[in-house]
């Protein structure tokens, strides 16, 4: 019988892609794999191979309605269905407040958290495992694949997968594509830190320079429609709030080339592992966050002043000068290059 493991990953979506891979690793050693997501997270696990289970604790719907006895009757109802699991091992990837109190009433006989949990986090486990960030110059990934490390599983591969999209989905996207006739480029220039996002006169550029050689079609959510229609003017098709998760993965695996800040829509159009990405990275840590693998496909670009990364919501210095870096025409000349590339493979 194969033991079975909880893993609290919480959010956000970028953060629970970047954990698929560690939900892998203990899979294939045998592991039955439950995972504790939230909304932002479930539609990336729920069907994907790398688990067998899926619990979700609504902490989005929590945090809106405010503290209320509904709420917390609600959380032990799932407190009790995951006790009831009799889970062997919980790793606690999250490491946060909001995920201690399921950690601590989970009932596994083996609690593990790394050293560098925060907000007294590590009060819920019973097993310590030392800081798996060392640096921000190793990715998060491997990182996070520490955890296995911990319990003898082999760590070689870095296996990311998206659950299949049903044929609804497929034939909503084909219906959103149906007049896009050249190389598709999709941007989706906003995420949810300001200081992430790329000069929106630079994402200006880029679409006068390249408009010509692709198809551009744009995606993000409600609030970005603004920042879109500046960028484009108007020109453009405007996905943004006409999706959800899978159908915009669905529109990713169709792309030839995804672009955006570090964001989650940059994760989940790796996780498709279809287009080319191009992340541009602010101030947050590039080497750090950026989608692995290879290096003429999954392109990260940043500037290099002094103060990056930060890895701060807001610029100590007051002047956001990493939101001006790189300059707009080195990343026309890269889609030039990916697109030139893709027509001598096809």
């Amino acid at each position: 019988m194969s033991k079975k493991i909880l893993l609290i990953r919480l959010s956000s979506l970028g953060d629970v892609i970047h954990t698929i891979p560690l939900a892998h690793s203990l899979k294939s050693a045998g592991y039955e794999i439950t995972w504790l997501v939230s909304e932002k997270g479930i539609q990336v696990l729920e069907g994907n191979p790398c688990v067998d289970k899926v619990i979700l604790a609504p902490v989005q719907l929590w945090k809106k309605r405010g503290p209320s006895i509904k709420s917390f009757k609600e959380y032990l109802t799932i407190l009790k269905q995951i006790r009831a699991e009799h889970f062997d091992i919980a790793i606690d990837v999250q490491m946060m407040l909001k995920s201690l109190y399921w950690m601590a009433f989970c009932g596994a006989k083996r609690k593990i958290i790394s050293k560098q949990a925060r907000e007294l986090s590590i009060l819920g486990a019973n097993e310590v495992i030392p800081r798996i960030t060392e640096n921000l110059n190793a990715p998060v990934i491997r990182n996070y694949m520490k955890y296995a490390d911990y319990l003898g599983v082999n760590t070689d591969e870095i296996k990311v997968t998206l659950p299949e999209r049903s044929d609804e989905i497929k034939a909503k996207v084909n219906n959103l594509l149906k007049n896009i006739k050249k190389p598709l480029v999709v941007i989706a220039p906003a995420t949810t830190w300001a200081p992430k996002h790329w000069n929106k006169d630079h994402w200006k550029k880029v679409v006068e320079g390249i408009k010509d050689s692709c198809s551009i079609v744009f995606t993000g959510g409600p609030k970005d429609n603004e920042l879109i229609s500046y960028i484009g003017d108007d020109e453009f098709l405007n996905l943004a709030g006409k999706t959800d998760v899978l159908e915009l993965a669905e529109i990713f695996s169709r792309a030839d080339i995804v672009m955006a800040p570090d964001s989650g829509s940059a994760h989940l159009a790796w996780a498709t592992q279809k287009p080319a990405v191009i992340t541009i990275f602010t101030c947050t840590p590039l080497k750090y966050l950026a989608p692995p693998g290879d290096s003429n496909k999954y392109i990260a670009l940043s500037g290099d002043l002094p103060c990056q990364p930060c890895f701060k919501r807001k610029c100590k210095l007051g002047t956001n000068a990493c939101t001006n870096l790189p300059e707009p025409e080195e990343i026309i000349n890269i889609v030039y290059k990916l697109l030139e590339n893709r027509k001598n493979v096809v």
